[in-house]
Order: C-alpha cells, then sequence, then structure tokens
C-alpha cells in the first residue's frame, strides 16, 4: 500500500484536455483518467473492489452525456471539470447534508469535517459523486478537498444564458441567474472520473455502490435496539443498567461503552480501566450470556500511556491530536500493531464491535494541512480518507475470526460503502435527522438518528419512534444517563415502537440483504421512488434591507419523508405536531397498521396520533413480520413468519435469510425464497437454500379490506 502513496514527478500539462472514455468497463460504467492524477484516490486507499458478478448482469447504458459536452482543462496545478445542466434537471449528493436535497444552486467545498449546522461541503461525508435527474451519476475519485459549483456560474460562452435583467424595475430580477453548467475544481494535475448511467436514479446508486464495492449486511444483533452507558459507568452500573431493561421488558441487544472504559481517553489507551472494569472477561462473558454484545466507544489517537504507543510511534504523522499520536494507517507496519493490541485486548475478549468517534474532522484539534506521515501522503488527503482506513483496519480482524462486526463513525468517503458501519455526530435537530437519511442514500454511505435527550415526554417519543425506522436503533446516555423509560408518560408508547421494530427485521434484513447483492440502499430518498414528483419549489423572499438584501430564491422540497426497502414510506412526526403532509408517488398507498387506502399519487394530510408514526405501504407491497421479541437471539432460533400483503395488485417480495453472524453469506451461504401474491393467491417460492433459516412456518394475512 505504501508504494502507492508517493506522488511521481511527470510533465505537467496545460490547457483544454479530452477525456477518452472508451468502452464501457461494466455495463452502464464508464472510467477516465486525465493528466497526472495522484496516485492515491479515495478508491486505491481501501482497495475497494467492484462486485463485477453482479454489475455485469446490468443493462447496458448508452452514454449519457455528449462526450465533447464535458470540459476539461488543466492549469496551475488544478484539474477544472465541467458538464451541461438542462433547465429543470436537479442535482442529488455531493456529500452529507442535512438541510437540503437538491443541491441545485449550492457552492460546495467537499471537506472531511464535523457538521457545523450548514450546508457548505464541511460534513462527515464529503463524497465527491453527485446523481442527476437525468439518469446518471459521476464519482470524481480524487482524495482532495473539491470545490463544486452546482448551476451557479454563468459563462459568457453559455449556450443558455439568462437574460439580463433590470434590478429597479423588473420583478423577475434574481441574484442567482440561471446557470447552464456544474463545475468542479480538483487540486490535482489530473484526476480519475467514474461515470455511471441506469434505467432510473436508483439503479445509478446501485451501480455506484457496486462499483464502490456494494454494501453490506449487518449482524443480526445489530439491527436490535442499542443503549449506551453513561461515561463513566462501572462493570456494576452497566450490568445493573442491562438489568433494568429486563424488568422493564424493553428490547436490548448491545450495550454501548463510552470512553471511560479506557484507562486513558482523549487521547485513547485501548487499555481497561482496572478500576471500573477489573475483570473485563468475566463482564463481557456476563452480556453475552444475557445475549447482549458489547460496543466500545474509541478515538483512534493513541495516549502516551498506552501499552501500544512505543510499538506504533515510528508510524504515526507530525503532528499530534489532543496530545496523540495519529497512527498512519496506510501502512500495513502501523495497521498491524493496532490489529494485534485490539485483538488481544478486545476482539479476543468477545467485544463485539467499535464506535469510532473523532475522525471528521475540527479544524482546531485535528492535525493542520501542514502535517507530514510517513507514507507520503499529504495531509489534506490523510483526513479525506482516516474514517475510511480506521474502519478497514478493525473490519479485518473480524473478518479474520469470520465474526461480523457492526458500529458507528463519524467519517466515511466514497470507498467505503462495504464497511458495516452507519455515521452520526452530535448535531441533535430531530428534523436535520431525516433530512440526512435521504441524502446518506445518494452517496454510499449510511445515517443514524440516535435519542439522547428531550425537553417533553412527547418529543421523546417522537425521536424514539424515528430511531426505531433508522439503520440502527439507539438511545445514547453517555452525558445524561436517560432511559426508555425516563419519562414514564410515553413509556408505554416507546415500548411498543421498539417491539415493532423487532417484529420488522426480517423485512429490515431482507431490505441490507439488497443492499449487499444489488447496492440498493436500504433506507432511502423519495426521488429514488419511480413515480415520485420530488421537484422543488423556488419561492422569492421579501426583500429586507439589513436581513436579506438580495432577496434570495428559498427552496422548499421534500425531506422529511423516506423509504425503507421497496415497500414502507416513513413519515416521522416531530414535537408540537398532529398532522402533517405526505407526498405519495405514483399508485395506490395503504396505511401499514389498517391497510386502508390513503391516496393515490397525491400529497395528503395525515392526522397522527401520539402512539404511531405514520408508515404506508405501496399497493402490492408484501411485509414479512415476526412475533414481538425483546432480543434477536429469539429471531435466530426460529420464529413465525406472517406475510403481510397490502392493497389488491399482484407482488412480490424476496425474503432473505443467513446464520446471522458470520461472513458465509459472501461465499454464498444464505437462503432466498421468494413470496408472491397474484390474483389474490399466495405462493412461496424456493430461490436458494444454503444457508440459515429462521422462520418455523409460514401464514399470511392480507391487510386491505376487500371492496
Amino acid at each position: 500500500m505504501a508504494g502507492i502513496l508517493c506522488a511521481c514527478s511527470a510533465p505537467k500539462q496545460t490547457g483544454p484536455v479530452q477525456a477518452q472514455w472508451g468502452q464501457a468497463v461494466y455495463p452502464g460504467v464508464w472510467k477516465t483518467s486525465v493528466g497526472n492524477p495522484d496516485k492515491l484516490n479515495l478508491l486505491n486507499a481501501v482497495e475497494a473492489t467492484p462486485k463485477a458478478e453482479i454489475l455485469n448482469t446490468k443493462s447496458q447504458q448508452e452514454f449519457p452525456i455528449n462526450p465533447d459536452e464535458i470540459k476539461i482543462s488543466l492549469r496551475n496545478g488544478k484539474t477544472v471539470v465541467r458538464l451541461p445542466l438542462d433547465k429543470e434537471e436537479q442535482i442529488f449528493g455531493l456529500g452529507l447534508n442535512f438541510k437540503t436535497v437538491d443541491q441545485r444552486g449550492r457552492i460546495l467545498r467537499l471537506h472531511m469535517d464535523h457538521y457545523s449546522n450548514n450546508d457548505n461541503g464541511r460534513t462527515h461525508a464529503p463524497v465527491p459523486f453527485f446523481i442527476s435527474s437525468k439518469g446518471y451519476g459521476l464519482l470524481i475519485n480524487s482524495a482532495r478537498y473539491i470545490d463544486a459549483y452546482v448551476g451557479t456560474g454563468v459563462r459568457v460562452d453559455s449556450k443558455n444564458p439568462p437574460e439580463a435583467r433590470d434590478r429597479n424595475t423588473d420583478s423577475n430580477w434574481s441574484a442567482n441567474p440561471y446557470s447552464d453548467n456544474l463545475e468542479f475544481v480538483i487540486p490535482e494535475e489530473g484526476v480519475e472520473l467514474i461515470l455511471f448511467k441506469g434505467d432510473n436514479m436508483l439503479d445509478v446508486v446501485s451501480r455506484f455502490n457496486l462499483y464502490c464495492g456494494s454494501g453490506f449486511i449487518p449482524p443480526k444483533w445489530g439491527l436490535g435496539f442499542w443503549h449506551r452507558t453513561p461515561t463513566r459507568y462501572t462493570d456494576e452500573n452497566v450490568a445493573q443498567e442491562a438489568a433494568d431493561f429486563a424488568n422493564k421488558n424493553f428490547p436490548l441487544d448491545v450495550i454501548g461503552l463510552e470512553p471511560g472504559w479506557h484507562s486513558k481517553a482523549y487521547p485513547c489507551s485501548f487499555d481497561w480501566d482496572p478500576n471500573r472494569f477489573p475483570d473485563p472477561d468475566q463482564f463481557i462473558q456476563k452480556m453475552n450470556e444475557q445475549n447482549i454484545e458489547v460496543n466500545l466507544w474509541c478515538n483512534p489517537y493513541i495516549s502516551p500511556e498506552s501499552s501500544m504507543y512505543e510499538q506504533i510511534l515510528p508510524y504515526c504523522g507530525t503532528h499530534t491530536v489532543w496530545c496523540g499520536v495519529v497512527p498512519d494507517y496506510t501502512l500495513p507496519e502501523a495497521r498491524k500493531v493496532f490489529q494485534q493490541h485490539i485483538k488481544k485486548a478486545q476482539l479476543d475478549k468477545g467485544i463485539s464491535g467499535y464506535k469510532i468517534d473523532e475522525v471528521d474532522g475540527n479544524d482546531s484539534w485535528l492535525w493542520p494541512d501542514a502535517a507530514e506521515f510517513p507514507s507520503g501522503t499529504e495531509a489534506d488527503q490523510m483526513r479525506s480518507i482516516y474514517g475510511n482506513l480506521v474502519m478497514k483496519t478493525v473490519d479485518k480482524e473480524y473478518r479474520d475470526i469470520n465474526k461480523r462486526t457492526y458500529g458507528l463513525v463519524r467519517a466515511v468517503n466514497a470507498g467505503g460503502v462495504s464497511f458495516p458501519y452507519v455515521i452520526y455526530n452530535d448535531n441533535y435537530s430531530h428534523r436535520d435527522f431525516i433530512t440526512g437519511i435521504i441524502n446518506s442514500s445518494f452517496i454510499g454511505v449510511m445515517w443514524t438518528p440516535e435519542v439522547r435527550g428531550s425537553g417533553s415526554g412527547e418529543e421523546w417519543l417522537r425521536r424514539m419512534q424515528t430511531t426505531c425506522f433508522g439503520p440502527l436503533a439507539q438511545l445514547n446516555a453517555w452525558a445524561d444517563g436517560t432511559k426508555p423509560w425516563s419519562y414514564p408518560e410515553v413509556y408505554k408508547q416507546c415500548q411498543e415502537v421498539a417491539f415493532l421494530r423487532m417484529q420488522l427485521l426480517p423485512y429490515f434484513y431482507s431490505a441490507f440483504a439488497d443492499y449487499y447483492l444489488q447496492g440498493e440502499p436500504p433506507f432511502r430518498a423519495m426521488n429514488l421512488v419511480e413515480g415520485f414528483d420530488g421537484k422543488t419549489q423556488k419561492i422569492k423572499t421579501k426583500l429586507d434591507a439589513t436581513e436579506n438584501p438580495y432577496e434570495t430564491v428559498q427552496i422548499r422540497e421534500v425531506k422529511d419523508q423516506y423509504m425503507v426497502g421497496d415497500n414502507l414510506l416513513v413519515a416521522p412526526l416531530f414535537a408540537g405536531e398532529m398532522e402533517r403532509s405526505v407526498v405519495l408517488p405514483k399508485g395506490k398507498w395503504y396505511d401499514f397498521y389498517t391497510g386502508e387506502l390513503v391516496g393515490e399519487n397525491e400529497i395528503i394530510q395525515v392526522k397522527g396520533s401520539l402512539d404511531k408514526i405514520p408508515l404506508f405501504v405501496r399497493d402490492g407491497g408484501i411485509i414479512p413480520m415476526i412475533p414481538a421479541a425483546r432480543q434477536t437471539k429469539a429471531w435466530i432460533e426460529g420464529q413465525p413468519l406472517e406475510i403481510r400483503v397490502y392493497g389488491t395488485a399482484d407482488g412480490s417480495f424476496t425474503l432473505y435469510d443467513d446464520d446471522g453472524e458470520s461472513y458465509n453469506y459472501e461465499k454464498g451461504a444464505y437462503s432466498i425464497k421468494k413470496l408472491n401474491v397474484q390474483k389474490g393467491e399466495t405462493s412461496v417460492e424456493d430461490v436458494k437454500s444454503d444457508g440459515g433459516w429462521s422462520y418455523k412456518d409460514i401464514s399470511w394475512k392480507f391487510m386491505t379490506p376487500e371492496k
């Protein structure tokens, strides 16, 4: 790996260059390289390998853009890429954003950082990939900070120039005139570009994910409920917490330990604190006997008091973070030291995974761009890939013992799609949580909401409902010690939605299987649904001489509802709301709870109740469910399966299962049954029977009343 990181000198090119796209490398995937790109890029940094066997089954596609309209120039050590932009074209992706969905009209610097409440490109996943509403996408495979001008710059040579207007007399004057191009500035003397075309936008995302290595299937316990305990809890405190969950009859599969499990934290020792956890082996064994997995918080900066400090020091950068050294994980020597330590100190004891914190940024404490690393990797590149590198380093150890892991991380970039982690952050806006879920589906990452604290029981419940319909359902009590029953007036409803998640585990698991097998994100934007009208509304705001002197345009878009899998539409309610609008795609949609028809290709008003999160199922939608269980252990041991059928249209569902804990599924050890409904008749088709099967028998339930 180290050999690819040193940039080699080569003659500099200047001026316009013509990209040679050639033949598709896979159906609907083209790759080109211009100039002299850096040897290190986002994909080769983690050795991301395309899923060729799946990509080759995809439909053939025509090149989506006139190659002559893709303008590339090299100048002053930078590469500028320009693409055409149609009048009504929408652009999605370009990083994990939390306030906007359509990125047209925005200027972004894609820069790995923690989120600062502004969609400006500084984010936990600044993935330089966009997808167009025209059905194509582009990855700029560079680990540098990239400037994106998404329909903002108006060129003199534009084929479709905007009309010059007089601000004094023309009410249609705009501070942001129409622009017909996307422009990207990459601070390299060349770049690799990968272009994707599909049958629709979801198919484009699928091909992008498959090219970057495809998604993952978490262990079954990972889809249960998680609870992170206060920072300085002892082993006895944690044991009591687990007992309380059992006594209160609340789901619990994972306990997360926060910084206090380390002997030193900020920076971290990765050694157990002998006072709080005097016998970690016994502690973990007791948790496992209760079918509870243990997850450990960490940041990757090594304390001078860590037992591995002297070994790893030669393979670290020139700067520290919180006085801890920063290992250069592009080097096999650094990876080996860290891997040997965590294997002996944690994995061999039964630790199920990690919460990898603080790998995203904040300039005031992370290494500066002046830092140097022993591999020769530039500091800005290291910042772009560090989260991916740490995930890959840990992931290898779990693969070596053939045990699936699932965890949380603060930074992911292109190439990280196959690592079993979800992104979280310290931003606690409930509405932003939903927008994050939506945007994560465009860029090959996964974002999860969590519950921390609330101002009222109602808010607590609404947040609990949202996290139970996310990729990782978690209560994070690290700071204040909250419990699911901290608001007793809504405890029953919190308990019910947690158990509903447990009932839906077969559906969730099959959605993750589609992520692995087809590259389709299990949690996805409505814009990726065929027949969804996701056009943004542009509204000119009122002139204000101080606050709004340019009468900027306000964008209204759908950013508060999303899909889980193909069939289930989730429309969360927020504190203070008892009613909300829901935009339904084409086709009939039905209430999940009652089976009643709610609408078809329209905007409906939903009156919510305190005890339910609004859920809707498409016509012909099939939802497999198991009885409510407190832990995923019951699911693994075998449960009866109820197949709910909604609407009157024919439908089918691919039900996936495996052993739930090993990586044997990657070698084909899994089972698939196709559930079919045709003209009211049901059938179960055995597609593949090479792995585990968790269901004792199958029954069908038609939810929609006959008319």
